[in-house]
């Protein structure tokens, strides 16, 4: 089993990161590269978050040979406490052999740092501009990330003087690589703290207002609300965008230079706008002649980001849109059916997607309305409570973890007692459930937050590239000090537990931060505190109150405004739910048409059609019989008697009038009597 672990997981980490990018992002209209990058991110990102306890586990197994391979003379005092006898020593089923742990780790963490610092900040720049080059797009880029650089290389210049200009420092290669390190963790440390504050509270408040259907579904109705008029706000902002389109398109032909950037910009345009507006090939005049003001190529990239901006926040609110609708009419339905008494969930509105035939057999009505309308709720709570006292040993941690006589870190507490029996299955599953709530508390606010509409995960496919990107950069720099925050809650960081042990592979990577002292000695250990004022600033919502009086509307259930917008979101939410059983309903009768008089219409149809045969069959035979004489006659092909009886018109003998001027003949023109000679008077079948 050797080696055998870290394979799996490394597989099974690569699908989790695929499928969560296949959720948000598009991979069938963004580009590759934008994929690949986003999907590195997060691959490596989340790969340390489950490779760490094997890390943990194999660090415990190496102290624990070392204490029995040394002699109590030699040992150190920590090994004597540690020192167990030698049946205890075994290894765990999820060792990792000696050398590969720090090549592994100095591979993850120094691409994670090349993507977060160097390449996805210049691809998102590249992917928001509106060049038409691939020149043009990197020159933009790089203009855009000098400011952004030059700030990074401020502050790591600022901690190089600072290690020069102290005596107590020889500077060596080693030293600048940790003071690069230290100060990529700070800026994430400072980050993390802001982050894992609010997720302590939110995660286990979110799911104890889950078991509330009234308050789901008046906070639905909120979000339809605002939601509505998002949708509005891109509707009418594309309405512009595009008549800028339509008046550069008329303005720039088919033989002006910039054309062809006109036609890139086309292309990004919905179907029906470049339909609408063509690409005016008819006009052939010269554009020289003409004495218009042309724009130029950089009012026409500030078009193109425009464009591609704007048709991308209206696909994304249409689509929220439905999802929304689908929310509500399911929400609004389960608080019908927690009355019913057949307990029989019945919905309002068939699924517009084929469901799975499995799905459908074992997840029956009778057992959707047991799950939604009583098990769920109970569900929800009981979780909530499990995420609340997770949330409050977390709090605690992080403001004990830095004692280390006596241990009052819980999750020290924990990984210590099972060091001391060496139940590695234990200590892999207590890491693991530490570290995966920690990073669930982060990444959920990371793909929570929302900055205007420059950065905002939507799922359902509908996340921009600057969007996935960003969130890319977010994850890396807030994985490698969430890690080290881990080790130091769990006392593995021989910085906290200030014993003189094996450290993990991942640290030893990190390096020592005794280089900055007031960094490893200061700010490591007491602002992670902050994370207890964060706490009750999000318990009671003060930053939702805040937004809330700057203008930025937000759910709250004792304001005026929140009981507008529920009115309001309820109104619409009817509306379309008319909408929608119009529809099906005029879909039912037109199906039970079909099925009632469908096999009779067919019938009638084929006699007619039958008919309409013979009767084109007799006419062509009497109306060939004298032809053929005269085609002899006269040597006429099969061509000239073609047009000449399409030439032929005929006579409207139930005409009121007879008019001498042929042009005004035809037989479907209109006559001033307010009828065509073709819908005469006279029953014209009255002779048949």
């Amino acid at each position: 089993m050797s080696g055998a672990a870290l394979g799996l997981e490394i597989v099974f980490v690569f699908f989790l990161a695929l499928f969560l990018l296949h959720r948000y992002g598009d991979f069938k209209k963004q580009h590759r590269l934008v994929i690949i990058a986003t999907l590195l991110a997060w691959y490596l990102c989340f790969l340390i978050v489950f490779i760490l306890p094997l890390d943990v586990s194999t660090t415990i197994y190496n102290r624990c040979k070392l204490a029995v391979n040394s002699s109590p003379a030699e040992s150190n005092g920590s090994y004597v406490t540690l020192a167990p006898s030698k049946q205890k020593c075994f290894k765990p089923w999820s060792y990792i052999p000696n050398g590969i742990m720090p090549i592994f780790w100095r591979v993850v963490y120094w691409t994670s740092q090349f993507l977060t610092w160097i390449l996805l900040p210049f691809m998102q720049s590249y992917a928001r501009s509106g060049g038409f080059s691939i020149t043009g797009k990197i020159k933009t880029a790089l203009i855009e990330n000098a400011i952004y650089y030059g700030t990074y290389l401020l502050i790591f210049g600022a901690f190089l003087i600072y290690v020069a200009v102290n005596p107590n420092f020889n500077l060596q290669w080693s030293q600048l690589q940790t003071i690069g390190i230290a100060a990529a963790n700070t800026w994430g440390l400072f980050l993390l703290v802001l982050l894992l504050g609010y997720g302590l509270v939110e995660i286990p408040r979110s799911h104890w207002n889950g078991a509330k259907r009234g308050y789901l579904l008046m906070k639905t109705y909120f979000k339809a609300a605002k939601l509505m008029t998002e949708k509005a706000d891109a509707e009418e902002n594309l309405e512009d965008i595009m008549e800028e389109v339509r008046k550069v398109s008329e303005i720039i032909k088919y033989n002006h230079p910039l054309r062809k950037c006109v036609d890139t910009i086309l292309k990004k345009c919905p179907t029906e706008y470049q339909e609408r507006m063509g690409r005016n090939m008819d006009d052939y005049e010269d554009f020289d002649e003409r004495q218009n003001s042309y724009p130029n190529e950089r009012s026409l990239v500030k078009l193109h980001k425009q464009v591609i901006y704007s048709v991308q926040r209206h696909r994304r609110t249409q689509v929220q849109w439905q999802i929304l609708l689908e929310q509500a009419f399911y929400l609004e339905d389960v608080a019908k059916n927690e009355i019913s008494a057949t307990r029989q969930f019945v919905h309002t509105f068939h699924s517009q997607e084929p469901e799975n035939k499995i799905i459908q057999y074992f997840y029956t009505p009778t057992v959707e309305w047991y799950w939604e309308c009583l098990l769920r709720p109970w569900f929800y709570r009981v979780l909530a409570v499990v995420l609340t006292t997770f949330s409050l040993i977390v709090v605690w941690s992080e403001c004990t973890f830095f004692s280390t006589k006596p241990v009052l870190s819980l999750f020290a507490v924990f990984i210590q007692l099972a060091e001391n029996t060496y139940n590695y299955i234990y200590i892999e599953m207590a890491c693991f459930l530490t570290i995966f709530f920690l990073s669930i508390c982060v990444y959920s606010t990371v793909f929570r937050i929302r900055v205007f509409n420059y950065y905002y995960l939507a799922s359902h496919h509908q996340t921009d590239a600057y969007s996935l990107l960003f969130s890319g950069m977010l994850f890396c720099r807030l994985t490698p000090p969430l890690c080290l925050n881990f080790l130091g809650l769990t006392h593995m960081d021989a910085t906290i537990s200030h014993k003189n042990t094996q450290p993990t592979a991942y640290t030893s990577i990190m390096g020592s931060m005794r280089v900055l002292s007031f960094i490893a000695d200061g700010f490591y250990i007491y602002y992670p505190m902050l994370v207890v004022i964060l706490c009750i600033a999000t318990y009671f919502s003060l930053g939702t109150r805040c937004l809330n009086l700057l203008g930025f509307q937000q759910f709250m259930g004792d304001s005026e405004m929140t009981s507008d917008l529920i009115d309001e979101g309820k109104e619409l939410i009817r509306r379309e739910k008319r909408k929608r059983q119009r529809q099906e309903e005029g879909e039912n009768r037109r199906r039970e048409w079909k099925e009632r008089y469908g096999n009779r219409d067919d019938s009638t149809r084929n006699r007619a059609v039958h008919t309409d045969q013979k009767e084109s069959s007799f006419t062509e035979t009497n109306a060939n019989r004298p032809l053929s004489k005269y085609t002899r006659s006269n040597g006429r092909t099969e061509r000239d008697r073609i047009e000449l009886l399409q030439d032929a018109e005929p006579l409207d003998f139930n005409a009121d009038s007879v008019n001498d001027d042929p042009l005004e003949s035809d037989s479907g023109r209109y006559q001033p009597g307010g009828r065509y000679l073709s819908m005469s008077r006279s029953k014209i079948f009255d002779d048949v």
